[in-house]
C-alpha cells in the first residue's frame, strides 16, 4: 500500500474512532475529556491574566522594569513544557493543582507581552493631550491607554489560549484525563486512528476557542479603533508604490 493509501486508512480509522458510540459515554468519554481539557485551559488563561494584565499595565504605563519584563517573559517561554508540568505536579504532591500552575506559568508570557506592547503602542501625543486636559495618571491609563491597547491585549489572550490548548495535552502524562489521553494511548498501542482522532479534537477545540475570543475582542475593542485599523489597512492596499527618483538622462 502506497503512502497516500496508508494516510487514507489512518484518517478512516480516526473517523471511525470519533463516531464510535463507545467513545462518547462513560467517565473517560470524549465529552468528559473535552470538558476537563476546557476547564484547565480556561482556568490557566484566567489565572495568567490575573497576573500578567496588571503587571503589563503597570510596566507599560510607568515605563519601569521594561527590560526585566522582556527578559523574564523570554525566560518563561524557554521552559520545557512537559518538564515544568511534571515537576510542579510532583511538587504539589500529585495533585492537579501542580498541572494548573504549570499551565498558568506558560500562559503568562503571551498575555504579558500583549498587554505591555498594547500600552507602549498608544500614541504618546494622545496620552500627553489627555494629561494636558487635566486627567490624572489613573484616568489616562483606564480612559485612554487601556481602550487603545485592547486589540493587542486581546491578541495576547488569544495566543495564550492557543498555546494552553496544545500544552494541556501533556497533562495526560501525569494522569489527567484531558484530550491528550487519546494521543498517549494511541501512541502506546500504535493505534494511529485514535492518535489522529485526538489530535483532530484538540485542533477543533483550539479553533472554536479562538473564534470565541475573536468575537469577544470585537465586542470589547472600541468601534473607532476597529474602523481606524480597517481604514489604515485599505489605505496601504490602495496607495501606489513609491517611485524612486532618478537622475536626468539627457
Amino acid at each position: 500500500m502506497g503512502e497516500g493509501g496508508g494516510q487514507a486508512v489512518i484518517f478512516a480509522d480516526a473517523f471511525a474512532w470519533l463516531v464510535d458510540p463507545a467513545n462518547w459515554s462513560g467517565g473517560k468519554s470524549i465529552p468528559v475529556r473535552i470538558g476537563v481539557h476546557l476547564l484547565y485551559c480556561l482556568g490557566a488563561v484566567l489565572g495568567a491574566a490575573l497576573i500578567a494584565v496588571p503587571l503589563g499595565l503597570f510596566v507599560g504605563h510607568t515605563g519601569r522594569g521594561g527590560l526585566v519584563l522582556v527578559g523574564g517573559s523570554n525566560a518563561l517561554r524557554a521552559l520545557p513544557t512537559l518538564g515544568l508540568v511534571t515537576f510542579l505536579y510532583l511538587v504539589a504532591g500529585g495533585g492537579t493543582a501542580g498541572v494548573l500552575i504549570g499551565l498558568v506559568v506558560l500562559a503568562v508570557p503571551p498575555i504579558l507581552a500583549g498587554t505591555y506592547a498594547g500600552i507602549q503602542d498608544v500614541d504618546r501625543g494622545v496620552v500627553d493631550a489627555a494629561g494636558g486636559m487635566g486627567m490624572t495618571g489613573a484616568q489616562r491609563l483606564w480612559q485612554v491607554e487601556v481602550p487603545n491597547a485592547m486589540p493587542l491585549l486581546v491578541g495576547g489572550l488569544r495566543n495564550a489560549m492557543l498555546q494552553v490548548v496544545a500544552t494541556a495535552s501533556v497533562a495526560a502524562y501525569v494522569g489527567v484525563e484531558t484530550l491528550g489521553r487519546p494521543l498517549l494511548d494511541g501512541l502506546r498501542v500504535l493505534d494511529y486512528g485514535q492518535f489522529v482522532g485526538g489530535a483532530i479534537l484538540i485542533a477543533l477545540l483550539a479553533v472554536v476557542l479562538d473564534v470565541v475570543l475573536a468575537v469577544v475582542g470585537r465586542l470589547v475593542v472600541p468601534a473607532g479603533l476597529r474602523l481606524s485599523g480597517t481604514t489604515r489597512s485599505k489605505r496601504r492596499r490602495t496607495e501606489p508604490a513609491p517611485v524612486e527618483s532618478g537622475g536626468s538622462t539627457a
